[in-house]
């Protein structure tokens, strides 16, 4: 097992009615007034809008709003946000909503107070140094961005997705009510449920050794979000079940996976980023596109892992056949998983190459991800 040291500073308050704890707790933080991150009309439907702004009167929180982030979330809206941010002079970022939401706060946190171009970060130019403190209401249980310092936003200009990590960035407190993820369609729990397992299945494949308590850790995981999912697509409002989910994906990226695996890294998020870029595909889409493709590339390179995999997931003994019931099963509930499925042309795949290339280079990964292997891992991937 590899050495490693282990920092997570978020504090989780889950169950049923946890989002009306809010004005509280900003009170009890000594927060005065925050920028009030959400997306479009999800959270005004359910009613969650209201709690929340509710909340936040009752304990005199003010609050200036910054709604409209998309599935997406872009450079130009964020900027919008750490305008409006240093504006208002806020003390905090309340993101209310999914992945896309958090990340968009969190970059809003760090812009605020770094006086840099925010994209200087993402393209690895500069370190956090320092952010604001991000509080979370969690609606869409997928990205684990609720309990990690990641963030992903795409510059619309330049057609990239990249990432930012840092220990500054972590939401202080996160509210994970399963309630809340009730009307996610089906479709997007099918994105949510490919999003999540990708997060753990990446490091327990690539990685050069994988103890097993980890390969346990992961492959329970892994089973739990399937079976899950598929309560979920049946009984939408079955509490237990979007529990059981909530928490699964929150823990797949909350660091914890990938202690003591040597090795490994995020190749499959790394191309599904180029296909978001470029086309502006739910994420969850993109990579159930790309896994299966980059499982029979990178087969013979951890062949006993992959066996493992058929094995522990799918009670099969052959490696092909644990990547074939995957991908099976990433159709069966609804995610694309071929280029064709996603109405992309083959004539794309160079372009496509080109931009996860570029990837590459940020995340220092060109060695092994040329733009030659991109390309064949993409050619795998057309049907």
């Amino acid at each position: 097992m590899e050495s490693f040291e282990f920092f997570n500073p978020t504090r989780i308050i889950f169950g049923r009615g946890a989002e009306k704890k809010i004005g509280e707790i900003l009170k009890g933080d000594k927060i005065g007034k925050v920028l009030f991150v959400y997306g479009k009309s999800a959270i005004k439907k359910i009613g969650l809008y209201d709690t929340v702004v509710s909340s936040l009167k009752e304990n005199r929180i003010e609050f200036v709003e910054h709604s409209g982030v998309k599935p997406n979330p872009v450079l130009s809206h964020t900027k919008e946000g750490i305008e409006k941010a240093k504006d208002y002079k806020v003390d905090a970022v309340l993101a209310v909503g999914g992945g896309s939401v958090i990340d968009e706060g969190k970059t809003i946190a760090a812009g605020v107070k770094n006086n840099r171009d925010i994209w200087d970060f993402f393209k690895r130019n500069v370190e956090i140094k320092k952010a604001l403190p991000v509080y979370v209401i969690l609606t869409v249980a997928a990205t684990g961005s609720e309990m990690n310092g990641f963030a992903v936003i795409t510059n619309e200009e330049t057609q990239e997705k990249l990432s930012i990590s840092s220990e500054y960035i972590f939401p202080k407190v996160s509210i994970l009510n399963p309630e809340l993820t009730f009307s996610v369609s089906a479709q997007y729990q099918a994105y949510a449920a490919v999003d999540a397992i990708a997060h753990v299945i990446e490091h327990y494949l690539s990685g050069i050794y994988c103890p097993k308590l980890q390969s346990r850790f992961i492959e329970g995981l892994i089973k739990s979000i399937m079976e899950t999912t598929e309560i979920i697509l049946k009984e939408p409002k079955n509490y237990n079940a979007r529990a059981e989910f909530m928490w699964s994906a929150t823990v797949a990226l909350n660091g914890l996976a990938r202690l003591g695996i040597k090795g490994g890294g995020f190749p499959n998020h790394m191309i599904a980023h180029a296909l978001g870029a470029l086309y502006d595909l739910p994420h969850g889409a993109c990579l159930s596109i790309v896994i299966p493709a980059w499982m029979r590339w990178y087969l013979d390179k951890n062949l006993p892992q992959f066996e493992r995999f058929a094995r522990n997931i799918f009670n099969s003994d052959k490696a092909e056949e644990g990547i074939e019931n995957l991908k099976s099963w990433f159709k069966k509930i609804g995610s694309p998983v071929s280029l064709k499925d996603a109405g992309i042309l083959y004539k794309d795949i160079d372009m496509i190459a080109e931009n996860a290339y570029n990837i590459a280079i940020v995340w220092q990964m060109e060695k092994t991800y040329t733009k030659q292997v991109l390309t064949e891992i993409l050619k795998k991937a057309n049907d």
